[in-house]
């Protein structure tokens, strides 16, 4: 089980082509706070039909994107 399972499972069920989603939205999905092993687990997300398409540090947010 993934740490970031929450996060996946809300992205399956939001079922929109693309999302964008801030770090403080994320933390208050996944319940952790997003950090670079973030780049590590993101590979997870294509079981579940979708990539993170970008992440910017910029502006503190993910861009999730359906496969």
């Amino acid at each position: 089980m993934s740490k970031y399972n929450a996060l996946w499972k809300y992205v399956e069920k939001v079922d929109k082509q693309s999302l964008e989603l801030s770090f403080d939205e994320i933390k208050g999905i996944a319940g952790i706070a997003i950090d670079h092993s973030f780049l590590n687990y993101k590979k997870e997300l294509l079981q579940y039909g979708y990539k993170v398409e970008k992440i910017s540090l910029k502006d503190k947010t993910v861009l999730f994107h359906k496969i």
